[in-house]
């Protein structure tokens, strides 16, 4: 069972992760394009970075074998070997719904990484107590971090018989699958959560459109113990993405205006079965505007295919490949080492907060 932290939730995840610093910054274990590069980047830049979901099951041990030979080389190396416990300083996510439990417990046992986030289970709570319990099991050191979108699943989860270690609060501006329709912004749905789990002196990370320091000041003020940034990310050299999606994060501006929630990108990729209250937040392209306008699913499917093959000019307001994307996704100028991300972000925070001290 994942123990109740008590005291202060920053000074308890410093002694757990002991190469970061404050501000807390994670990268979000994005599906397939967060890999060991990126992981391995960010906690070397005093954060803590997740693999995320990989296409295939045997993927997954293949990079927590690169993140290994990466950390032997990086800064956070000495950190690992004069641990106690000895796990690696990267952290792993796992899409509950369609993810392979057996595999995933294999591959916490054999890696050990410190920690391993949980999200979208199709049948709720008790899925996600089975998980954490196996995890546990396989290496009782890994914490359990778990992703939640409303009041409601925090708070089950927080008073379940498998409590998390950490919980991921994530605004409906949040990138890729998030809350369908019962969502809510990062600003409103964080210090009601933090008020109803409080007693249980779990840390909360923020999540949902957070892209420079101003977001995570934003944050911290709302209670987070830390962030978690996803879609700024997509901007890092380190990330595994194509050249055309990551010029349209560049280019989107006006999120409000230029996302949009749908299974549409999905499905035209050919993944179906997800959990019906969660829709992911994409660009809006050729393909969303033509199924707007009545074209039919088989005749999008065949444009789409026929866009892959083209390569980078597949993306764009009249590509027809999903941009999955965040909702300030217009605050995305440039494209940087993940290093560089973390340490000027914290930096920016840093001020902005010295900043509103002095000035009170």
């Amino acid at each position: 069972m994942a123990a109740l932290r008590h005291g202060d939730p920053r000074r308890w995840l410093a002694q757990v992760y002991p190469w970061v610093k404050a501000p807390f910054i994670v990268g979000a274990p994005m599906r397939v394009m967060s890999g060991p590069q990126l992981a391995v980047a960010v906690s070397s830049a005093g954060g803590l970075g997740f693999i995320g979901p990989t296409l295939k099951v045997e993927d997954l041990f293949s990079d927590l074998q690169k993140a290994e030979g990466l950390i032997q080389s990086s800064s956070i190396a000495s950190l690992t070997q004069r641990s106690t416990t000895a796990l690696l300083p990267i952290g792993v996510g796992f899409q509950i719904w369609n993810g392979d439990l057996k595999v995933a417990l294999s591959a916490v046992q054999e890696h050990r990484p410190c920690a391993v986030w949980l999200f979208a289970p199709r049948h709720g709570q008790n899925e996600l107590n089975d998980w954490t319990t196996g995890i546990l099991e396989a290496s009782p050191e890994t914490q359990i971090w778990i992703q939640v979108g409303t009041l409601g699943e925090a708070v089950e989860a927080v008073r379940s018989s498998t409590p998390p270690h950490v919980l991921v609060i994530q605004g409906a501006e949040a990138g890729g699958h998030g809350r369908a329709k019962d969502g809510m912004g990062t600003i409103a749905l964080f210090p009601e959560i933090a008020d109803a789990t409080r007693e249980s002196g779990i840390p909360l990370i923020a999540a949902g459109g957070i892209m420079d320091g101003r977001g995570v000041a934003a944050a911290l003020s709302l209670g987070a113990a830390g962030v978690a940034m996803g879609t700024r990310m997509l901007a890092a050299t380190e990330t595994r993405i194509s050249k055309g999606y990551q010029n349209e994060i560049l280019r989107a501006t006006d999120g409000a205006a230029s996302t949009v929630r749908t299974q549409l990108y999905n499905h035209l990729r050919g993944t179906f079965g997800w959990p019906e209250q969660y829709s992911p937040r994409g660009l809006i392209n050729k393909s969303w505007v033509d199924h707007q306008n009545g074209v039919s699913f088989d005749e999008l499917k065949h444009h789409h295919d026929e866009a892959v093959k083209s390569g980078d000019a597949g993306w764009g307001p009249e590509g027809r490949l999903a941009t999955y994307a965040g909702g300030a996704v217009g605050l995305v100028h440039s494209v940087d080492p993940a290093g560089v991300i973390v340490e000027s972000v914290r930096e920016e925070a840093k001020n902005i907060v010295l900043s509103l001290a002095s000035a009170l």
